[in-house]
């Protein structure tokens, strides 16, 4: 039986050398480099001040009166119109500011791809799905241990994806690059008697796939987690689930998780990931909640 944790554990990013840094934060506002340039963001959970005040940057993106979304980037024409490479270990992406805040992809989850690989230690033959894949670091980082199933119901974001190989030099590897539901997805792979040796998913809370299949994490989550256990099992390594932007604690992704996953071995974590500013006494900032499994003993 899994062994539930109740102690919260931090998930702090590392591995990005000059990809990716916060430079300060404080009254709402974070200021990020990614790469070569700087960008201003809004960030609710800044409640301090900043420490510096040279807030100099190629963009800041200006919120709109949705708290939920909404707003524009004011950019500098100096900033290349297709994106710059930013890379992490081996993998090599393009950055690029986009209309939902972000620069197509989460600085934050560096510690989640650190943390799956450690899981599939020297396996080399995994079978492994990344569902609502996004534009694929998650899935190259994977790659080096088997096949993945990479999907995401945009063909946008798979379609960067798949240039994000071909940066990284990887487009020979084994995935799949599917444009699909995460949820029907899953359940067919169910239907089919399919097992993975690991599973990371990273829904939002609203979506819609790309027949216009409508996503409310609260309501939708528990039957994809209920599916994604059925393709588990007993020697499989890992399960991995971050949520952003919700009002809800980890130990209520905790519990779904243990409902979920009690009968197989291994443990049952939940907590925080978090980025940390550069220089002495770096604050840390919050991003998103998470809960795992691990079966790697």
């Amino acid at each position: 039986m899994a062994e539930l944790r109740r102690d919260p554990v931090l998930m702090v990013g590392e591995g990005w050398e000059g990809g990716y840094r916060l430079l300060d934060s404080g009254n709402g506002r974070k200021l990020e480099r990614f790469g070569p340039h700087a960008f201003i963001r809004p960030e609710p959970q800044a409640m301090w001040n900043p420490r510096t005040t040279d807030w100099r940057a190629a963009g800041e993106f200006i919120p709109g009166s949705d708290e939920d979304g909404g707003g524009r980037w004011q950019l500098d024409q100096s900033l290349p119109e297709d994106g710059w490479p930013v890379s992490w270990n081996e993998v090599t992406f393009t950055a690029q500011p986009t209309p939902f805040r972000h620069l197509q992809f989460f600085p934050d989850m560096a510690p989640v791809w650190d943390w799956m690989r450690e899981q599939l230690g020297g396996m080399t033959e995994a079978e492994t799905m990344n569902l609502f894949g996004y534009t694929g670091v998650g899935s190259l980082a994977l790659s080096r241990h088997g096949r993945v199933t990479h999907v995401d119901a945009s063909k946008k974001s798979v379609a960067q994806a798949r240039e994000n190989a071909a940066l990284s030099g990887m487009e020979d590897r084994p995935i799949r690059w599917l444009v699909d539901d995460a949820a029907k997805y899953t359940a067919r792979e169910v239907r089919r008697g399919n097992r993975f040796d690991g599973i990371i998913l990273d829904p939002p809370k609203f979506g819609r796939g790309p027949k216009n299949e409508t996503w409310r994490l609260e309501e939708s989550l528990p039957a994809l987690l209920a599916d994604c256990r059925q393709l588990l099992d007993a020697d499989s390594k890992f399960l991995f689930l971050t949520v952003y932007a919700v009002r809800m604690s980890s130990l209520a992704l905790a519990g779904l998780v243990d409902e979920l996953f009690a009968d197989l071995p291994g443990t049952i974590e939940h907590g925080d990931l978090a980025v940390q500013e550069t220089g002495e006494r770096g604050r840390l900032l919050p991003t998103a909640i998470f809960a795992r499994w691990s079966n790697s003993g």
